[in-house]
């Protein structure tokens, strides 16, 4: 009954900006993933704060569950819907409010995508850094505190979001943090919407921090003879305060799925993909010094790229690796699981991870944000075989505590949402108590995308 007056009620200032269809409610009920259809009740598109706001005021008079959708990239069903409820889907609050050149910051609408953005700024000299892969809205990236492959010269989203505009669980209006570069004023309010997964509110605005486009940039890739090798060349790198833009680990596997899916001809052997930002002078002596760590560590067949459209192919098949490790074996699912751990560890973590699953007999190839300690895995099964269905998940399960127990975390930048809820406790203890503590006074009705991140209430 509540969720009818709801839908009801939203029809009185959206029209036909909510929607009941079956095709809809299934888009916003899918995943990326591995996980099942979850749709929400009803799909709703707001064009102001205004609108969003008025959606979850109506949402908490009726209890009714409300969750926030971008394009649905997240990859542990952060966007899906357990409980039903009203999808606010952003995609239609996708304006660049402001650019201020002068302080390298923008004010976006959570709609916005990354290379929308960016397109956007080309003529400024400006470019906004974080970098997942998929192409994300700026409000999904914040909520789930995305990174990726630009995070160990850029920061993740953590670091580069200075204000939010939120609505709240009572659909009261707020805004935290400031355009400021720095603050000593109160609690980090931004900080804690930046992750909470739409769990404390939606984001209905940003403000982002921008960086200056490089006078130049160098792009290679290098084969090596083992993952360890290549690990201790980073570690090498970072260790002698070699700044790179990014440095990107992908495993024999997935080498072989991305020469099959877009036609490169990389060696069978594991591969770093790599980027420096800098002046013309630096580049160059940065591709230089790392060329010869990478030489001490058995580096060999360097490619290196200069020009923008042999970089962006270089890249483009880094990001396609996920779609070229599903294609590899079509038909099969796809567990995909991310952790992160001290970078003098990973070597040791990815080895141990390579031949647990070559044990198991669980195809699972990696690839990793190597500078940053973190890496994926693709587990690929059959969903239907009962057997291989456990298996995967131990192997997952497998995969986390050895993160844990090497000092690291349960996902580097995946998120929790629902894949990773059984692991919270592990990781945090009691911390994660006060995390629902949090949402507790925040969301007493627990309505903003119920069953996530936090502990489940009954």
């Amino acid at each position: 009954m509540g969720i009818q007056t709801v839908i009801a009620e939203l029809s009185t200032f959206l029209g036909q900006r909510v929607s009941c269809s079956k095709s809809e409610l299934e888009l916003h009920g899918q995943s990326e993933t591995h996980f099942p259809l979850m749709p929400p009740d009803a799909v709703a598109y707001p064009e102001s704060t205004e609108e969003v706001a008025k959606i979850v005021q109506a949402c908490a008079r009726h209890r009714i569950p409300v969750i926030g959708w971008g394009v649905g990239t997240s990859l542990e069903a952060q966007a899906q819907a357990p409980k039903g409820g009203i999808c606010v889907d952003f995609s239609r609050m996708n304006n660049i409010l402001e650019v201020r050149q002068a302080d390298m910051d923008v004010t976006v609408q959570p709609g916005v995508t990354r290379e929308a953005l960016n397109e956007d700024l080309r003529a400024t000299g400006l470019f906004f850094p974080v970098d997942p892969g998929a192409n994300a809205t700026l409000g999904g990236m914040a909520a789930t505190r995305a990174s990726g492959t630009t995070t160990v010269r850029y920061g993740s989203m953590r670091q580069n979001v200075l204000a939010l505009e939120v609505v709240t669980a009572s659909g009261e209006v707020i805004r935290t943090g400031s355009r400021a570069r720095k603050t000593s004023s109160g609690y980090d309010l931004t900080g804690l919407f930046v992750g909470s997964e739409g769990t404390l509110g939606l984001i209905t605005e940003l403000t982002l921090r921008l960086q200056g486009q490089p006078e130049a940039v160098a792009s290679a890739v290098c084969a090596f003879p083992s993952v360890g090798n290549a690990v201790a060349a980073v570690i090498d790198t970072i260790q002698m305060g070699i700044p790179m833009a990014r440095i990107e680990l992908v495993d024999v596997a997935s080498v072989e799925a991305v020469n099959a899916y877009s036609g490169s001809e990389l060696d069978a052997a594991p591969h770093l993909l790599l980027e420096f930002h800098g002046s013309d002078a630096g580049v160059a002596e940065k591709s230089e010094t790392f060329g010869a760590i990478a030489e001490s560590h058995g580096g060999a067949g360097f490619e290196w790229a200069t020009k923008a459209e042999d970089r962006n192919a270089l890249w483009a098949m880094r990001h396609n690796a996920y779609h070229a490790i599903k294609a590899s074996r079509p038909g099969a699912k796809v567990l995909v699981t991310d952790v992160c751990v001290p970078i003098s560890n990973l070597a040791q973590v990815i080895e141990e991870t390579c031949l647990d699953l070559e044990k198991s007999g669980i195809h699972g190839p990696i690839v990793g944000h190597v500078g940053d300690g973190n890496f994926h895995t693709s587990l690929m099964f059959d969903d239907t075989d009962a057997t291989q269905v456990s298996a995967v998940k131990a192997a997952s399960n497998r995969m986390v505590e050895r993160a844990l127990a090497f000092g690291g975390t349960v996902t580097g930048e995946h998120g929790v949402g629902l894949g990773k809820l059984n692991y919270m406790e592990r990781e945090h203890g009691s911390g994660w108590a006060m995390m629902g503590a949090i949402k507790q006074a925040l969301d007493p009705e627990n309505i903003m995308n119920p069953g996530k991140l936090v502990p489940p209430r009954n």
